[in-house]
């Protein structure tokens, strides 16, 4: 005889990327969700300025947007593929360094406030779904369940309880603060030296694309670089990530346009030398934080997950990924474990910190690589040298980039199979492969710039 499972009552706090899709995945399984977010409901208001407009949504968050039935109108009706990296060296002429040679897989790029107001509208489709915004975080106590909000509408306080608290709540998580009380917690955080300012290319006079649009636009100048992904409207989210002090130094119109003119000439022309300096000057440079915890757990009765567990810096295109995966393996131990939730939230906590430490590492070393070494030949080199063995062996050997990108394996596992091709590689050209390795390598790059 069947027994009935018991519907849990979970209480999500935050309402971003990785709440709203965990509010999916609980949902699914029929358990009642009250979803509170300290903003407005996204979906009726104007993007911020501050945050990346746009995120690069590869293999692990579309498994999770399939798992909820959202992945397939994503990547046809919105998300723009980017096949290969474009660098734009410093007069302006350019080259393509593919993601993926050997089976052509690609990264889209996909609007932040688009991808969450869908994830909320498809919670409408749930009744078992309640949304509350404007509610402030300003009292809990996990151990019981028990959260205090306050509606920043009506200044009226708010408690609840819940079996389950999950906070989805960002990198500065008010539910990850009321979880540092507990002993044993380890916590660390870290800003780089560098900050972030969003500029804008807008379409060409007839409404299409300035540059060839399935590319992830790179300006890789050394000490500071400069992206751009497309959107939807032909327009380009430009993001450029330099130390503060050089943000700092450019103080004037003039100072800007000389800089531009030394180090992105191509681009002045692309964004209009009045929009450049009206967007420049219209903000200040965002802080970039990794955070690192653990364990993500409390008991039986809260979890942390996304960036509220482990923030990284953007550089690997990987933040909205590792969250969205947190989503999915929650939800295959929900499944494992029959929703016992002393066994889930145990088994998520120590499974999981090793993956997400590691994503966070390669994010903070992949930032070298934009910025210096991809213009390197050293760095070209290495990168065909992979491509090549991957397409003569590609069950062996599987580049990095592919691992993390473009497959579902554990982050760490990533991270073990780069030193083993390291070691590999080493005695290989200790014992005389070099001059085969560099014939492969350079057949495999003029097949690039083709």
């Amino acid at each position: 005889m069947d027994i009935q499972k018991k519907q849990l009552d979970v209480v999500v706090v935050g309402g971003g990327l990785v709440g709203s899709l965990e509010a999916l995945y609980l949902a699914k399984r029929g358990h009642r969700i009250r979803l509170y977010e300290f903003r407005e409901d996204i979906r009726y208001t104007p993007q911020a300025r501050g945050r990346s407009i746009n995120l690069a949504l590869s293999v692990r968050g579309r498994r999770a947007l399939k798992d909820v039935g959202v992945e397939t109108h994503m990547i046809e009706e919105h998300g723009i593929p980017m096949k290969a990296r474009r660098i734009h060296r410093m007069d302006g002429s350019t080259y393509a360094i593919p993601y993926d040679a050997r089976t052509k897989q690609c990264i889209y790029s996909v609007g932040r406030n688009y991808l969450n107001a869908r994830l909320l509208q498809e919670s409408e489709n749930y009744s078992n779904v309640e949304r509350y915004f404007k509610h402030k975080l300003v009292e809990a106590n996990l151990r019981k369940g028990a959260l205090t909000f306050l509606n920043t509408d009506t200044n009226e306080t708010v408690h609840v309880t819940a079996d389950l608290v999950i906070g989805a709540d960002g990198a500065f998580s008010a539910v990850r603060k009321a979880m540092m009380k507990q002993p044993l917690f380890d916590y660390s955080q870290k800003y780089i030296e560098h900050g972030y300012l969003e500029l804008c290319i807008p379409p060409d006079e007839n409404g299409g694309f300035q540059m060839p649009a399935n590319y992830l636009h790179i300006w890789p100048r050394g000490e500071f670089m400069m992206i751009a992904l497309p959107n939807q409207d032909c327009s380009w989210t430009v993001t450029l990530f330099m130390p503060f002090i050089k943000f700092k130094n450019l103080d004037t119109k003039e100072k800007l346009l000389a800089f531009f003119e030394k180090y992105f000439p191509d681009s002045i022309d692309l964004i209009g030398k009045d929009k450049l300096i009206e967007d420049f000057f219209a903000g200040s440079p965002s802080p970039l934080v990794a955070i690192k915890c653990r364990p993500y757990h409390v008991e039986d009765k809260a979890l942390l997950i996304g960036d509220a567990a482990h923030a990284v810096v953007p550089f690997y295109g990987q933040g909205m990924n590792a969250g969205f995966e947190d989503c999915t393996l929650l939800d295959q131990l929900f499944q494992k474990h029959n929703d016992n939730l002393a066994e889930i939230l145990e088994e998520f906590s120590n499974s999981r910190w090793e993956d997400t430490f590691a994503i966070s590492d390669l994010a903070m070393y992949n930032y070298i690589e934009m910025r210096d070494l991809v213009t390197r030949p050293s760095y070209l080199i290495r990168k065909a040298v992979d491509d090549f063995i991957f397409w003569l062996l590609p069950n062996f050997w599987v580049p990095l980039y592919n691992s993390v990108t473009f497959s579902t394996m554990p982050y760490s596992q990533c991270i073990k199979n780069r030193e083993w091709q390291d070691r590999l590689l080493k005695k290989f050209f200790t014992f005389g492969g070099f001059a085969a390795a560099v014939g492969g390598a350079f057949a495999l790059k003029l097949k690039y710039l083709k």
